[in-house]
């Protein structure tokens, strides 16, 4: 039997699905999955030993240049590939209209949620068949039920295995890791950022407790925040711009990760590497990093969490000290969770004495 999974985008959803998708294959080894995605995240995927085929989409790129995309023949290519396979079932995992429009392309009986548990429930348009999940689960729990009751079999709610073959991203199974800790501070929210002078102060603590720090970067502004926390500090690495598979590996090679509210910690999560995740202005209850080894700590100022991109707090100003300097934090909601909380709870979720 062959499956398309459509769930194009963003990089935490992607993950959020393949719990889902073992859980199908322990079920019934005969499932084979192809899965459209977005062209930016076609490695995620391919870690999974149970999908086949990975069909990039460019719906991001397009909308940019939609004229030129068509005359350029990239979506009429697109559709060409989709069809080439009659499938036994489409499920549309995303429920976004994007996602519907892809599946109702495709060849096959199409699936989705309910149009009252969907994100857009126009995209129910486009299914022949519906299914209502509650919208009380967590991301991944909603994925593994309209999995199972589209595929019917049976599976254990928070019992998760993500399924990635880590051989697959140059790691070898059972391999010892190293005592580093890979720094998640990029996020596309600003209200989401961690200040950067309580990452320079949390690398110095794990520096001086025998840590080798890695920071990746995806932009410039990143890049200029990691060169920031490193500091010209040997122990503190400023890697080379990665892959998702290169980043993957150095995750999974590692004792932790402390990570803002990014999609990259959703990475750390499906690794199963002990990662402590930051949250101000967002709630992880629904849609945090799931899994083995995950600790959230939540801000509890009386504004969080606000759910909002720009920064609404009227309160007064919080300041904090780093190197006999004075800084504004900001967001605010964030001067609850200071690197020597952080340190502190990272130490007890890996067993470790904490040095501060």
């Amino acid at each position: 039997m062959r499956v398309l999974i459509v769930k194009v985008s963003s990089l935490g959803d992607i993950i959020h699905t393949l719990p889902a998708v073992t859980d199908a294959r322990r079920a019934n080894r005969n499932l084979v999955f192809d899965w459209v995605v977005e062209e930016a995240f076609t490695e995620v995927p391919s870690w999974h030993p149970a999908v086949e085929n990975v069909i990039p989409v460019g719906i991001r790129r397009w909308r940019r240049h939609w004229i030129k995309s068509y005359l350029k023949g990239e979506i009429e290519d697109f559709r060409d590939t989709l069809q080439q396979v009659h499938y036994d079932l489409v499920i549309d995992a995303q429920g976004l209209i994007k996602s519907g429009i892809v599946s109702r392309m495709s060849k096959g009986i199409t699936i989705g949620l309910s149009n009252k548990t969907i994100r857009e429930p126009l995209a129910t348009l486009f299914y022949n068949k519906v299914y209502s999940v509650p919208w009380t689960e967590h991301a991944v729990e909603r994925v593994r039920e309209l999995f199972s009751r589209a595929l019917h079999y049976k599976y254990e709610p928070g019992q998760v295995d993500y399924g990635i073959d880590l051989s697959r991203i140059g790691v070898t199974a059972n391999e010892p890791r190293k005592k580093q800790l890979v720094f998640l501070h990029g996020t596309t929210w600003k209200t989401k950022n961690w200040p950067a002078s309580y990452w320079c102060e949390l690398a110095a603590i794990a520096v001086e407790a025998g840590y080798r720090v890695l920071i990746p970067w995806g932009n410039e502004a990143e890049k200029q925040r990691a060169e920031l926390i490193a500091n010209g500090n040997e122990a503190i690495e400023v890697l080379p711009r990665q892959s998702l598979t290169g980043l993957a590996q150095h995750i999974a090679q590692s004792t932790g990760v402390i990570a803002v509210d990014t999609g990259l910690g959703h990475l750390a999560a499906a690794l199963s590497v002990p990662t402590v995740s930051l949250y101000g202005p967002t709630d992880p209850g629904l849609s945090g990093t799931y899994g083995k080894n995950q600790l959230h700590l939540n801000s509890n100022l009386n504004c969080a969490p606000c759910v909002k991109r720009e920064c609404t707090y009227t309160g007064p100003g919080v300041t904090d000290e780093y190197n006999g300097n004075s800084f504004l934090v900001f967001p605010a909601c964030f001067s609850t969770l200071r690197p020597e909380t952080v340190w502190h709870n990272f130490c007890q979720l890996v067993a470790e004495p904490a040095t501060v």
